[in-house]
């Protein structure tokens, strides 16, 4: 292969890859913040560290094999640093492919279609990749979302949209609502892929073409289910219904104001902010089974292999930071989350969250000892150093564990810790099956605002809340609170 045929197109201005392999290589590194490929020798190391035995401090794993080899060759792969004798080692030109290949999305082969040429005409002008929360199955659906209906007003000056059809409204939409936000967009997505099922199923559309009446029948079914239809569906929770309905009101809202449509049919369709001024957290696992579950992770604290030093280092980080399931998720564009050391001991996890804010969140020193050891075991330096750009987590396949291995991972532990629950306590057993890594978040937070007393600004931060009514609600008195207080108020007037 030929290095410089591939671009970099997260360097600004985008620039071709060095002509040489190992320039390649070292470009990379530099480029991903890590090692990627070094081939040592005896001679080598002694000249890099001065002497055998500064050299067995810093590299024991590539002293060791050097002792036995001519060789030693230290490469990336699947998100470590491994060591293998030289003749058994991959060749620097495959190493290279690899990285390419897992980083596809930033270098990209000179003259290679880019992922705008995927999406239908019209789209890609939006400047909104369409296609992905449309899901795998967008390129079918695209004919039915391609059209204008009854209340589109394509073709009149007051559509300063500029939009001809449903399909690049919707672009623009998501443009314009979702801020560029990854989370974002996926809730955006998830319910109007929810609205279109249901218009499929009813043979109705485009969007522009539904009724206040339609949209009204499109509520009831999100509230109360369609039970004795083919395609049957239960109701859905009140939170979920009316996030539902905020994003149906929010997009026709919108395409109205932009004069696309010239009538809004979901008018009042929401109420979601009642729904958020009441918001309660009820998904709370009780401190005895947080212990539990730490107690289970302790007495396998002798199993140091690396699959289960990434499990104990995902639970510190949504045990101890208290993050969002996507906010673990390494992102390229963002190069977050990342982990920085101001001090030995001293760690802050930066993550990007709700409206791609990022956030810095303070690290106890029991979430520093597990990624350290992490960190260790993947060939990495115990300390994070400065700048460092690679994923806090990392894949068995590729080079970040995303949402599905993350919340795969933090249900596993649940799920073990569950089984030895099972005989003894079957309740708090089927508590912990039905918890995700979202409740972890909840008792973060609830052991600051209630434990702690800490100071709801300060909490409100740390969580990423845009609004200090939400953190508040954690302080709010539940029945096991009101029951202490009742029977401290009344335990002297017993008879």
């Amino acid at each position: 292969m030929n290095p410089a045929d591939w671009i970099d197109t997260g360097a600004v201005p985008p620039r071709p890859l060095p002509a040489t392999v190992d320039a390649a290589l070292a470009y990379l590194a530099e480029a991903l913040g890590h090692p990627v490929y070094a081939h040592w020798t005896l001679t080598r190391l002694k000249r890099r560290y001065g002497s055998l035995a500064e050299a067995k401090a810093a590299q024991p794993a590539v002293l060791t094999l050097l002792l036995a080899h001519d060789g030693a060759v230290e490469y990336w792969e699947r998100g470590r640093l491994r060591t293998a004798p030289a003749d058994q080692a991959p060749s620097p030109d495959t190493v290279l492919a690899r990285l390419l290949h897992v980083h596809r999305r930033r270098f990209r082969l000179a003259g290679a279609p880019g992922n705008t040429e995927t999406a239908p005409a019209g789209l890609a002008e939006a400047g909104v990749e369409v296609l992905p929360w449309m899901g795998p199955h967008g390129q079918a659906d695209y004919p039915w979302l391609a059209r204008a209906g009854r209340f589109a007003q394509p073709q009149t000056a007051a559509n300063t949209l500029g939009a001809v059809d449903d399909a690049q409204a919707l672009a623009l939409f998501l443009r314009d609502r979702t801020g560029r936000s990854r989370h974002t967009l996926r809730a955006y997505g998830a319910e109007l892929r929810r609205l279109m099922r249901w218009c499929g199923t009813h043979g109705l559309g485009p969007l522009s073409d539904l009724t206040r009446r339609q949209l009204l029948a499109y509520r009831h079914t999100l509230q109360h289910g369609e039970p004795g239809t083919e395609a049957a569906s239960p109701p859905l929770s009140e939170a979920t219904c009316t996030r539902a309905l905020a994003v149906v009101a929010s997009l026709y809202g919108y395409w109205y104001a932009t004069g696309y449509l010239h009538a809004n049919p979901a008018a009042g369709l929401s109420s979601g902010s009642r729904a958020r001024t009441g918001f309660a957290p009820t998904r709370l696992i009780p401190p005895a089974l947080l212990d539990a579950c730490d107690a289970w992770l302790e007495a396998n604290r002798a199993d140091d292999a690396l699959p289960m030093l990434r499990r104990r280092a995902i639970w510190a980080l949504y045990r101890y930071a208290g993050v969002r399931l996507a906010e673990l998720a390494w992102s390229d564009e963002t190069a977050l989350p990342r982990l920085e050391a101001e001090a030995p001991g001293r760690w802050t996890l930066y993550v990007c969250g709700k409206g791609r804010k990022v956030r810095a969140i303070p690290l106890p020193t029991s979430c520093v000892v597990v990624l350290r050891a992490y960190r260790h075991a993947r060939g990495l330096p115990p300390e994070p150093p400065a700048h460092e750009t690679l994923p806090v987590i990392h894949g068995s396949k590729g080079e970040a564990l995303q949402q599905a291995g993350l919340y795969r991972e933090i249900k596993a532990i649940f799920a073990a810790v569950a089984e030895g629950l099972e005989a003894r306590e079957p309740a708090q057993a089927l508590l912990l099956r039905a918890a995700s890594p979202h409740w972890l978040r909840h008792a973060y937070a609830r052991t600051l605002v209630v434990d702690h007393q800490v100071p709801l600004p300060v909490a409100q931060a740390l969580l990423g809340h845009a609004s200090v009514q939400t953190t508040a609600a954690y302080a709010r008195t539940d029945l096991t609170q009101l029951r202490a207080f009742v029977d401290a108020t009344f335990k002297d007037n017993v008879s």
